[in-house]
């Protein structure tokens, strides 16, 4: 940006006064000042002048007791302590000025000022780091002119950092100055050069662009053509040159022709043997007059160049004179523009070219040839250009060139070269004059080369003497149409020069030379022919850039078998034109050859070879894009392989296709190349590619992950691409969710410094309606069950609180006044507090009955540690189920280290930085809406999510803190326990499939977080980065993991399988108490659950700890908080996945969910997924109630509310929400084992319900089977085995009520168990067996015939059981095991049959040999450390 006009106005009227204003004497009177330093800062010169010289005006007119203002607002300056620095140089320079005056020829001094700095910044650089203070110095090195080099070598070693110091340095405005440096020929300064473009291109590869621009694509190629260029430095000058063509492709725009043929005249210097070839461009001169042949002649060539480039401009030269060829080069030139010019001259009619390397033309009486040197040559057509020289001798001409590049590349005014050329022969040699060639032979390679390849091939083959040479110039087809065999031929020969160059050219060659220009590429791979045939008559093709010999390559080999079966069908097709053609095996056989590599190959081996052939297999596309899925799916290095050969824009060419076949496949490519190069998003959207993955999503038949996979290519295309943004917006992408989100939330607008707020009438209000249904969408999505999208939806909200803190500032302002509760009415979620108390904050941290009861207590807002990974699964896994998958999200946490979320708003709240907002004010509804949401978000399940929720709310003004969590139970923590305050490290981590990052959060760490807020404060998505990572993993393989998870869960079916059939055919009399186990639970056990395939048992309490337990060797196993908030209750225990690796759902009364997995290792515990699941529903109380659906993956949940809340938590997400038809709310649920989407429901009005998702009414039975009693059903059940019409249902009156929803509504067996005090209900899933639980330290086994088969009482003596009043009852899945929980002495007690089998005295006396064992080296470690804690071993 630049200022394009200035306005003075100056109101001055001067001799007059204003009256308001009284003058001393003497006072000021200039009114303007001439700054002379103007230097490149940011933007706009004339704006960074002016902020430059305000900084003096604030420190000048502050000593005045005036402080100038201005807007953006700054800091004060006018103390820094730089200004001292400035002193001095002041000092210094004016001490000197009288002698400088005084004598003009005096030899002037520096100030010493740029030395010290750099000396000060060379310190930095020794002791600094990412994590000290950046160097203040930084600015200073870009302006050190008189110590460039010192000052470059400084920044380079300061970019070596890490890429965080590029990007200080880019912010800095290191770009211009570097690209500057570029015109510069100071030998000494390339290298440190080339080193710093590659640190800056390594992080920004948008500099292309300017770089290009510039022409400072030059320095490099000139670089790399030097000869004492280390290897390192080279490779440097390759990546840059590789970053600025990635994307930037090349036209030869004008073709200049030039013949000097003189024909029926022999230059002096030849001498020409009969017969001796005489075919120019197919074309015997000889057969017609002189004039005509050469015109004939020109026109051929030109028709043979237009099949190579049909869009680029030819201008023709025939027989020239030295104006004539000068003349037609700049009116190339003129019209290429930046474009390359293609110079082809044949100089078959005149002499060779001269040691300097001159070319010759002729005069305009044809009497004498002309010298052309090349140097005025290279001057007319400048760069970019192309030279084919087809001549003997032609070598001299490269010479020379070379030799004027080595000159301009070493002289002050050189110029940018990017010349590539092609010459027929070395300096020593003369062209073939064999008769079985043409006199263009070298032309015929790079024009006609199928029709060359095959006469060649012809006269050294078995064909030569049974096929007519005049049937190749009959072929018949097109070489565009691979259907005919003139097509084939041309894509065989393409397959086959591509794999021979991408073989034995550096990868960065083959780009510039193969990829970047269509005619250059088609030249190049004709090249390859043309040395192959000239070599066979002793000739040898020279070109520059110089590249390795190729003409014996293995390649060639298969060129020649294909070659010889086509020529064996041609004499049919000619005789024939109705017969239909055969194709080739050739791409077939290369196909096969490519999948034998990939069976065997990887990174450490050879290349595949056939990977450009795998581009080209046109006939053979889907196996082709099979194969080459399969190849990215081997990593970076693959994908990046695919870049170098050109995948780009072959696969983007395919996306305009309709194959329906061709669509995952290619949704799976361009996952993998986006997941490695996010710079194709350019280029994607640019062709419109982005509405093919869109209407991927929107297709029906696409797997979860597939579209995972095209909302990940999405979420590329809009990541930091406006374009892209509109371009997806505009097509209506708004139903896809994480990725969606994030791509919406890159529309929301951050805004952009507002002046004083006023409104700005150029707002766009098209722009501003688009951006209210943004968050609009967003709102609605808030409470979705997926973590990710949550976490998604808080980023994209947060970008809203920025861009329009002022305004949500007003409105929070509004609602949080101490007024009436009216006030609070469009408040949705905080319409049901008490405001009736004034919020100030000793009121909220005392936690009274106004805002922080809704939110919670008041704290001061830490970093949470949430360093996980989640890669858990659920499956629909048990011996009658199938599967189901439930996949991670970045969102996975370590443990819910999780403050609470408090309010305290702040009246003059201000985010001390720029105030970023809308200069126009949107619906206050939507603020409002906003503010509730964000409210919610603070409390979200998930740690990470929370915390985003509270920097929102801390940039609308409403302060978090948070202060050591205080236990339910009497404020305090257990005896011995420590309450350690969070983590300062906050992170998502990734073990095997999601984050593994391991550094602090600076967005969201409070000790990160600076005083002076700006954009640097918003969170960050991490749906991006970590879909990066995981789509540039293999993904189709791990059929080893796959094997070893299938032969465990093929073990643990007939492990189940056979407890099932002993628990039915067992007596089920749960008379033996095989383990007793103190939980230590201060509030009592409040659910229990035992594991299916190993003695563990999970317990946990009301205040939501969870305490893992071995039965069978009476140990600890882990212990672990489900979260940190105050407000706490457990509901229930749920497993997940139990035939494989099993995750522990905690359903909390509140009714929010948290998984978990490694729950059974120590300290191992990862949060896998977190949510609301009765969001929405306030009148849920904190009595929801949950049960797991294996088959389907299920999680139903309900309480005192209307409805039943169906998730799916395989996509984390509210599939079905159910109306219970019913006037009370429900205390039980239970998911059938067999059917489907089948649950049953206990009512608190002592009412039974089943409901079924797959019919259309839901509701099928309803039953009051414990009519005239009221009191609530306590528990329910499916009963045992494989039949679904029948149930149990208990209800607190003590009754145990039998049901078969095939009959009446009558039971049809009734058990009083217990006389108003049954507290649980168990049903065996496999055994005919139930079992009760009752307040009175009593627990009942019955058959279900209403047998009882066990009664277990409290017996107070010594060797007696010890059971208290029993809160929860769980079944072993398999076996007859029974464990119970109590509510007064926290034990957990397991029952089974008198024929379980114990563990063996010996088992138990080495198990408590090495827990003793363990126990004394922990302690002496400890001991050692210097620590004073103990690790707790209980052993019983």
């Amino acid at each position: 940006m630049k200022t394009g006009c200035v306005a003075l106005v100056l109101c001055l009227n001067i001799s007059v006064d204003p009256p308001d204003v009284i003058k001393i004497s003497p006072c000021a009177r200039k009114e303007c000042w001439i700054d002379l330093f103007q230097r490149l800062f940011r933007q706009d010169l004339l704006v960074a002048s002016l902020f430059r010289n305000f900084l003096l005006a604030e420190r000048i007119m502050r000593s005045a007791n005036c402080s100038p203002i201005s807007y953006p607002l700054l800091p004060p300056t006018h103390q820094h302590h730089m200004w001292d620095a400035w002193d001095m140089a002041a000092e210094i320079c004016l001490s000197k000025l009288p002698q400088l005056i005084a004598d003009p020829n005096a030899e002037f001094q520096p100030s010493p000022f740029f030395t010290e700095q750099l000396t000060a910044f060379e310190v930095w650089l020794d002791h600094g780091s990412e994590d000290k203070k950046p160097p203040e110095q930084l600015p200073i090195v870009l302006l050190s002119q008189s110590h460039r080099f010192r000052a470059l070598v400084l920044l380079g070693r300061f970019l070596d950092m890490g890429p965080w110091a590029v990007d200080l340095a880019l912010s800095v405005g290191i770009f211009p100055y570097v690209l500057k440096l570029l015109q510069t020929s100071a030998m000494e300064l390339r290298q440190i050069l080339v080193f710093i473009w590659t640190k800056i291109l390594s992080l920004d590869k948008s500099c292309q662009v300017d770089l290009v621009k510039d022409g400072g694509h030059a320095y490099f190629i000139r670089f790399l053509d030097s000869l004492d260029a280390y290897p390192e430095q080279r490779a440097m000058a390759a990546f840059v040159l590789a970053v600025i063509v990635d994307g930037h492709r090349m036209k030869t725009g004008c073709v200049a022709l030039v013949l000097c043929l003189n024909i029926s005249v022999d230059p002096p210097d030849v001498i020409k043997i009969s017969p001796c070839a005489r075919k120019e461009c197919w074309i015997d001169p000889f057969s017609m007059a002189p004039p005509k042949a050469l015109e004939t002649i020109g026109k051929t060539l030109h028709s043979q160049y237009e099949r190579w480039q049909p869009k680029a401009r030819y201008k023709l030269q025939l027989d020239p004179t030295l104006e004539e060829v000068k003349k037609l080069c700049n009116t190339c030139r003129k019209f290429a523009r930046t474009e390359r010019v293609l110079f082809h001259y044949n100089g078959h009619g005149v002499p060779k070219p001269t040691a300097n390397g001159e070319i010759w033309v002729f005069n305009k009486s044809y009497t004498q040839y002309i010298p052309l040197p090349i140097t005025d040559l290279d001057s007319w057509l400048k760069t970019p250009s192309i030279y084919v020289f087809d001549c003997s001798a032609a070598g001299m001409i490269v010479k020379a060139f070379l030799e004027r590049l080595d000159w301009s590349s070493s002289s002050s005014a050189s110029s940018s070269k990017d010349c590539i050329l092609l010459a027929a022969c070395e300096a020593h040699q003369t062209l073939p004059q064999s008769a079985e060639f043409p006199a263009d032979v070298f032309t015929a390679c790079l024009t006609t080369p199928i029709k060359m390849a095959l006469h060649w091939f012809c006269n050294r083959s078995l064909l030569r003497d049974s096929m007519e040479h005049n049937l190749i110039d009959q072929i018949p087809g097109r070489q565009n149409d691979r259907k005919t065999l003139l097509g084939e031929l041309n894509w065989i020969f393409t397959a086959i020069t591509d794999t021979i160059a991408w073989n034995v050219l550096p990868h960065d060659l083959f780009q510039r030379l193969f990829r970047q220009d269509l005619l250059v590429a088609s030249l190049f791979r004709n090249f390859l022919l043309a040395e192959r045939i000239m070599r066979s008559a002793n000739c040898s093709p020279i070109s520059y850039p110089l590249l390795p010999p190729t003409h014996q390559h293995h390649m060639w080999d298969a060129w020649d078998m294909a070659a010889e079966i086509c020529l064996s069908k041609l004499p049919q097709l000619i005789a024939d034109p109705n017969a239909e053609f055969q194709p080739s095996p050739f791409f077939t056989e290369q196909l096969t050859a490519f999948e034998v590599w990939l069976d065997h190959g990887s990174e450490d081996k050879k290349p595949p070879e056939q990977l450009p052939i795998v581009l080209l297999s046109q006939s053979h596309r889907f196996r082709a894009l099979v194969l080459l899925g399969r190849f990215l799916d081997m990593g970076p290095w693959a994908v990046d392989l695919a870049l170098s050969v050109g995948i780009f824009p072959y696969v983007l060419k395919l996306l305009q296709t309709s194959a329906m076949e061709l669509r995952q496949i290619l949704v799976f490519i361009w996952t993998k190349i986006l997941s490695l190069d996010k710079s194709c998003q350019v280029d994607l959207v640019k062709d419109g590619g982005h509405a093919y993955f869109i209407r991927f999503l929107d297709s029906l038949d696409a797997y979860p992950e597939q579209r995972a996979m095209a909302a990940f290519v999405l979420a590329v295309i809009v990541d930091g691409h406006r374009i892209g943004q509109e371009a997806c917006a505009n097509a209506g992408l708004i139903d896809v969710r994480a990725s969606a989100v994030f791509a919406l939330g890159n529309l929301v607008d951050i805004g952009s410094p507002s002046l004083n707020g006023a409104d700005d009438d150029s707002d766009d209000d098209e722009k501003v309606r688009a951006e209210i249904n943004v968050v609009r969408s967003l709102l609605q999505i808030s409470s979705d069950g997926s973590p990710l999208v949550r976490s998604e939806v808080a980023v994209a909200l947060t970008r809203f609180a920025m861009g329009h803190n002022k305004h949500i500032k007003s409105v929070a302002a509004e609602y949080w006044k101490p007024q009436t509760n009216s006030l609070l009415k469009s408040l949705p979620s905080l319409a049901n507090i008490n405001s009736s108390n004034v919020y100030s904050p000793s009121s909220l941290i005392q936690g009274s009955s106004g805002l922080a009861s809704h939110i919670g207590p008041v704290l001061r807002v830490g970093s949470d540690n949430s360093a996980t990974a989640r890669d858990g699964r659920i499956s629909t896994s048990s011996p009658i189920a199938t599967n189901s998958i439930m996949h991670g999200s970045p969102q996975s946490d370590d443990s819910s280290q999780h403050s609470d979320s408090g309010i305290l708003l702040r009246e003059n709240a201000s985010n001390g930085g720029l105030n970023y907002s809308r200069s126009r004010p949107i619906d206050n509804g939507i603020y409002s809406q906003f503010i509730a949401t964000m409210c919610n978000v603070a409390k979200d399940p998930y740690p990470r999510i929370a915390s985003i929720g509270k920097r929102a709310l801390s940039l609308i003004g409403v302060e978090q803190v948070s202060m050591r969590n205080s236990r339910l139970s009497n404020g305090g923590a257990h005896p011995g326990e420590t309450s350690v305050p969070p983590s300062s490290n906050f992170g998502m981590a990734r073990s095997s499939s999601w984050f593994d990052m391991n550094s602090a959060d600076p967005l969201l760490s409070s000790s990160a977080a600076p005083s002076n807020m700006g954009l640097d404060i918003l969170p960050q998505s991490l749906i991006y980065r970590w879909s990066c990572g995981h789509f540039s993993r293999p993904l189709l393989t791990g059929s080893d993991d796959n094997e070893e998870a299938n032969a465990r869960r093929e073990e643990r079916e007939r492990i189940a399988m056979d407890c099932i059939a002993k628990c039915q055919r067992s007596s089920c009399k749960m008379t033996s108490q095989i383990a007793s186990w103190d939980t230590r639970f201060e509030l009592g056990t409040k659910a229990s659950l035992l594991l299916p395939f190993s003695p563990i048992v999970v317990a946990a309490d009301e205040n939501e700890q969870i305490r893992v337990w071995n039965y069978d060797d009476a140990l600890p196993v882990n212990t672990f908080e489900n979260h940190k908030l105050s407000d706490r209750g457990l509901s229930k225990l749920l497993l997940i996945n139990e035939l494989d690796d099993s995750l522990l759902l905690v359903g909390s009364s509140d009714g929010n969910v948290r998984i978990w997995r490694n729950y059974t290792q120590k300290g191992g515990q990862k949060l896998v997924t977190a949510f609301s699941s009765v969001q929405g529903y306030r009148s849920a109380g904190r009595s929801i109630v949950f049960d797991w659906q294996q088959q389907s993956g299920y999680l139903y949940a309900s309480g005192d509310m209307s409805s039943i809340l169906v998730w799916d938590l395989d996509k984390e997400q509210l599939v079905n929400t159910i109306q219970s038809t019913a006037d009370s709310g429900i205390s039980a649920l239970s998911a059938s084992q067999v059917r489907c989407g089948q649950f049953a429901a206990g009512f608190l009005d002592a009412s039974v319900r089943i409901f079924d998702v797959r019919t259309p009414d839901r509701l099928v039975y309803t039953a009051r089977p414990h009519a005239p009693r009221s009191e609530k059903v306590v528990g329910i059940g499916f009963q045992p085995g494989f039949d679904p019409y029948k149930i149990v249902s208990a209800s607190q009156a003590g009754d145990i009520q039998f049901l078969d929803v095939r009959r009446a509504s009558e039971p049809y067996l009734t058990i009083e168990a217990h006389r108003g005090s049954l507290m649980a209900l168990a049903v065996h899933r496999h055994a005919p067996v139930i079992a009760s639980g009752s307040a009175k330290q009593m627990i009942k086994v019955f058959s279900l015939e209403g047998e009882q088969l066990t009664i277990i009482r409290y017996q107070p003596s010594f060797m007696g059981q010890r059971i208290g009043s029993v809160n929860c009852l769980s079944f072993h899945r398999y076996k007859s095991l029974l464990a119970a929980g109590a509510g007064d002495n926290a034990l957990v007690s397991i029952y089974a049959e008198d024929n379980y089998q114990l563990p063996t005295l010996m088992q138990c006396v080495q198990r408590c040999f090495e827990v003793a064992l363990g126990f004394i080296w922990r302690h002496t470690t400890v001991e050692e450390s210097g620590m004073s804690t103990w690790e707790d071993v209980e052993v019983e």
